[in-house]
């Protein structure tokens, strides 16, 4: 009988224990709910953004890099712009396709034939390279050589203003040389637009020559000196 009652009472021990561990338990579980809540939130948030804490937090760096791409991007075209098109220090460089060309025969005080530059309609430019360049077909043969005659620099063109330049198909004696019928002329010996013109006439070239631009004729008749 005691053997029962000492098990009972042994029982009853442990289920007071049992008890009173449960009612201490309970008692911490609001201020650990609390705690729980409290940094469980900042997670949600991330995860509401992108499926989960890791992604969140790595599009942030992300971001920010993005934002230095922008800002290298934008240094760039700066560059660009300020070094684009030929631009110098007095405005844009004529390119030959900036220009309309005229050739007339001058038969004084020396036969040659006169070249007369003009701006395209809209468009204003200088001629801020002397001379231009000028050759009868492709041959070395048919280059003409600069006599640096005339020459300003840089020559404005807009509206009616006119720059000249003047050749010499031959400057050889006797009979020898090549006949053309065109002449190439460009503002720039690596201009990939050159103009080829048709002359008034066939012409025979030998050792032709060709003057600066300048905004007078008379300083643009072509001379061996």
């Amino acid at each position: 009988m005691r053997s029962r009652l000492a098990a009972r009472s042994a029982r009853l021990v442990l289920a007071a224990a049992a008890v009173t561990a449960l009612a201490a338990t309970t008692a911490c579980d609001p201020d650990d709910v609390a705690d729980t809540g409290s940094s469980a939130a900042p997670s949600a948030v991330a995860s509401g953004g992108s499926d989960g804490s890791d992604s969140s937090s790595s599009d942030s760096p992300s971001t920010g890099g993005s934002s230095s791409r922008g800002s290298n991007s934008g240094g760039s075209a700066v560059k660009t712009d300020s070094g684009d098109g030929g631009k110098s220090s007095y405005g844009q460089s004529c390119g030959t396709n900036d220009l309309d060309f005229t050739v007339t025969w001058e038969a004084q005080p020396v036969s040659y034939y006169l070249v007369t530059a003009k701006a395209k309609s809209g468009i204003t430019c200088y001629l801020d390279v002397n001379t231009p360049s000028v050759s009868f077909g492709s041959d070395a043969d048919g280059v003409a050589s600069p006599v640096g005659q005339g020459g300003e620099d840089p020559i404005k063109l807009s509206g009616s203003a006119v720059a000249y330049t003047g050749i010499n198909p031959k400057t050889t004696d006797g009979e020898g040389g090549t006949e053309f019928g065109n002449v190439i002329i460009a503002t720039t010996e690596d201009d990939p637009n050159p103009a080829e013109l048709e002359l008034p006439d066939m012409a025979t070239v030998d050792k032709p020559i060709v003057t600066n631009w300048s905004t007078k004729r008379n300083e643009t008749v072509p001379r061996v000196i």
